[in-house]
């Protein structure tokens, strides 16, 4: 699926991912391909990217290496939009 993540002020990652999980405001979830459309607002909390992530030299400090070929992004609020196997998430 493709994953989208987009501040204030830039676009902080645009790819192929195998899955994502969010913090959202009734507990952390996770979209894989092929899932259900979803609207949701995120909490503070950790973006978790899994997939062969390859990072824009400009903001690869917003960035954390987690196990496993994961990645993490923290996010203080924000939205997510999943759909058509293509997830956007605006973060604040």
């Amino acid at each position: 699926m493709y994953l989208e993540i987009v501040s204030p002020e830039a676009t902080l990652f645009s790819g192929e991912v195998t899955s994502v999980v969010v913090p959202g405001v009734n507990g952390d979830f996770e979209m894989l391909n092929n899932h259900a459309p979803v609207v949701s607002i995120l909490k503070e909390g950790n973006v978790k990217i899994t997939g062969n992530i390859e990072l824009d030299e400009a903001v690869q400090n917003r960035f954390t290496k987690g196990d496993k070929n994961t990645t993490l992004l923290k996010i203080n609020s924000g939205t997510i939009e999943m759909k058509d196997n293509k997830v956007i998430v605006l973060a604040d």
